[in-house]
């Protein structure tokens, strides 16, 4: 292999073999060799991670806005990376320069692994670390598209810049907690280090090299595209139960692969297999398994029981499955007309129209929602709080293991910088509060708030993460929290919700990435700057496309006003505008408190609570069977359609059965295969429906086709109400 055969690798080749095998998986995974000798800061390097983190960055915000929204992960530039390495390293010329007294050259060498790794840095922040695009754009898509109202460029900028930066400011202080101790071994940045050995090893006896199997994997797959994007796009959600029962309201919510359960229906479209779930391929089966299992019971079990035997919260008035708001009436709610013109709430409005409903799918949703934050505390203290206690101690007193004692040779990163960049970060958002503030209504004291609870969450959360692979998030939290203390003022919450939770995400995020640089014995200085670098460029580029759109597209988001088959839906932002009315412009008192219709669902908070303790419990007591009970990770289950909605049904069966059938079958009896191709064939595929969606965008939008195949699902009536007299345009009356 390419990293283990370097001269000077034997530096550290005599390790204590204890202190190696502190964590298994590190040292069956992670070399345990380095060559100091081999550059990073190289011409290639900049050119492939600049231009990877801008592609990736424009490609994520451009699909984040259509019905199926993909997120190309940079395990696609990871792979794409790799050849062009290499061909940049045999065609730049190799004449050396001098430069503010030093020697360097645009080709220093053969291309490194180390090269290879700030690369998928900077794709990584692209992908907003594995989010797709940044987080707060919603703030802007939601002020723009749903509530109609202006926000600016410049906050619009500033906001996600400081949003995605805010939190490295403090998680750079915590390296030495969580990234330095062996016990903190971060098995996510495991994948990436056995992805890149992979693919630096010498390809010998391979009639079929990897280079040559992407090429052909994305050409196929952009080509296929053109029928599902363009020409056939009802092979998208291939529902024919709706086509056999046409008239039939319930056969139709039962048939629909977007709008119902999904019975029957499937697609020969990669973009329905990877939205919102990215792409299977990538997923361990057990993973898999675990998500199937919550998908099941909430899908075939939960909601038909609850929407047909016992019309819980009157389901029958409204659709089975939908994003949308509701007047008790089962009419679409009419938010902006609660909205006065201080983007406050309009008190006599809102008693005129009534409380908010939900579709039962929906508020279900939030129930398992809450379960699932509250299991995850519960779940991870009880069968991982000793271990993470243990590991926490030992990483205090512990002497440094082999990796943490090879990155001493390279100049740390000093303190200041983390000080200087969390002070400039706070600066300027505290100056969006106070100079801005009519435009974020976000307080001075709101965002100290914010950050105070990020900061405090960070290191906890990290340690679970880094032990776990867990990582509970911040979101429902931060919105509930705000809610409560200022009802009312929709922008403030979300903004609220962003600098809670979003800083304390990327610190966590931060964090993985300097792991992947410690196993692969990266520069520290080098990954933080990367890391900063490509965050900026990223979030400039979500901006620009985000607003482009957003201004040229007629009618974005406005599913009514859309065309028939129009891919501008925004499934995402629904969601996001969604949470803004329920936690911030009427807030949780008037939907989930006392004053709501939904109050009994901050019981799951505490069956969340509950629940993982009678499956440890079960555990302790049959000791024999503890092996497979404790693989029931509640979690897990009930937070396994936490991307519904926006996700359908149809995104998740055909994940999972995608997933199967290579993770599970390819992987079992096809393994040789599976270890050189699978990954490669997940980047093309990627990569394929981006490329083609992008130039089916610039190339024929204008153009679109009007046949029967180009009209959609053909379940229509999968969004009408069952309950008798209620009358919605489109939909029988029962």
């Amino acid at each position: 292999m390419e990293i283990e055969h370097h001269p000077g690798a034997g530096a550290a080749a005599g390790a204590d073999e204890d202190d190696v095998a502190l964590v298994e998986q590190v040292r069956l995974t992670v070399p345990t060799t380095d060559d100091p000798t081999l550059p990073v800061w190289t011409f290639r390097m900049w050119t492939i991670g600049v231009v990877s983190c801008a592609l990736l960055s424009f490609f994520n915000q451009f699909f984040a806005y259509r019905s199926e929204p993909i997120i190309i992960s940079q395990i696609t530039v990871q792979v794409a990376a790799l050849p062009v390495g290499h061909f940049m390293a045999k065609v730049l010329p190799d004449r050396k320069f001098s430069a503010f007294g030093r020697e360097w050259s645009m080709n220093p060498g053969p291309f490194n692994v180390k090269e290879h790794v700030l690369i998928c840095v900077f794709a990584n922040a692209g992908a907003a670390f594995g989010n797709g695009g940044a987080y707060a754009v919603g703030i802007v898509t939601i002020i723009k598209a749903f509530y109609r109202r202006n926000i600016s460029f410049f906050v619009g900028l500033l906001l996600v810049i400081t949003t995605q930066v805010l939190g490295y400011g403090w998680a750079g202080l915590m390296r030495k907690y969580v990234i330095e101790p062996a016990q903190m071994w971060w098995p996510q940045s495991l994948v990436q280090v056995s992805l890149l050995r992979a693919l630096h090893e010498k390809e010998q006896g391979h009639r079929m090299t990897r280079g040559k199997f992407f090429l052909i994997a994305l050409i196929c797959s952009l080509s296929w595209y053109a029928v599902p994007g363009y020409i056939f796009p009802t092979l998208t959600a291939v529902s024919w139960v709706c086509w056999a029962f046409p008239k039939s309201v319930t056969m139709q919510q039962v048939g629909s692969g977007l709008n119902g359960l999904g019975i029957g229906a499937f697609t020969l479209d990669w973009s329905v297999v990877a939205a919102f779930l990215t792409s299977p391929l990538v997923s361990p089966f057990f993973a898999i398994v675990n998500v199937y299992v919550g998908f099941v019971l909430l899908v075939y079990a939960l909601v038909p029981a609850c929407y047909w035997a016992f019309n819980l919260y009157n389901a029958g008035t409204f659709p089975i499955y939908s994003t949308d708001l509701f007047t008790g009436a089962g009419q679409l709610y009419n938010i902006t007309a609660i909205v006065n013109d201080r983007f406050e709430i309009d008190m006599g409005a809102y008693a005129q129209q009534g409380k908010i409903h939900l579709s039962l799918f929906f508020a279900i949703s939030y129930g398992l929602g809450f379960a699932a934050i509250a299991a995850t505390l519960s779940h991870v203290g009880l069968f991982y709080g000793k271990e993470i206690y243990q590991r926490f101690r030992e990483s205090y007193r512990g002497k440094p293991d082999v990796h943490t004692r090879m990155m001493r040779r390279y100049d740390d990163i000093p303190n200041w910088w983390f000080y200087l960049l969390l002070a400039v970060t706070m600066a300027v958002a505290l100056v969006l509060c106070t100079v801005f503030k009519d435009e974020v209504q976000l307080p001075w004291w709101g965002l100290l708030f914010a950050c105070a609870i990020a900061f405090i969450f960070t290191l906890p959360i990290s340690v679970i993460t880094a032990t776990t692979n867990t990582t509970p998030g911040l979101n429902v939290i931060t919105e509930y929290t705000m809610g409560l203390i200022m009802p009312g003022k929709p922008i403030a919450n979300v903004c609220f919700k962003v600098y809670g939770y979003m800083s304390m995400n990327q610190s966590v995020s931060f964090l993985n990435d300097f792991k992947l640089g410690h196993y692969m014995k990266v520069p520290p200085r080098s990954m933080f700057l990367v890391q900063l670098i490509g965050t900026v460029v990223a979030g400039t580029v979500n901006t620009i496309v985000a607003w482009w759109l957003l201004t040229t597209v007629p009618h974005i988001c406005e599913k009514a006003l859309l065309p028939v088959g129009s891919p501008w839906t925004c499934p995402g932002d629904h969601v996001f505008f969604d949470a803004s009315v329920i936690w911030g412009l009427v807030g949780p008192r008037r939907i989930f408190g006392p004053l709501g219709y939904y109050n009994a669902l901050n019981w799951c908070f505490l069956g969340g609570l509950v629940c993982p303790v009678f499956v440890w419990l079960l555990a302790r007591a049959l000791p024999a069977h503890a092996w497979w009970i404790s693989l029931v990770n509640l979690p897990v289950i009930l937070g396994a359609t936490a991307n519904m909605p926006p996700a359908s049904t149809l995104n998740y069966t055909a994940w999972c059965f995608v997933g199967t059938v290579f993770n599970f079958f390819v992987f079992r009896y096809r393994k040789g295969w599976w270890k050189r191709y699978n990954y490669v064939l997940s980047a093309a595929m990627d990569a394929g429906v981006a490329i083609m969606g992008v130039v089916i965008y610039f190339a024929l939008s204008g153009h679109p086709l009007d046949w029967w195949g180009s009209r959609g699902e053909h379940c229509d009536l999968a969004t009408c109400p069952t309950a008798k007299g209620v009358q919605v345009d489109g939909c029988p009356v029962f």
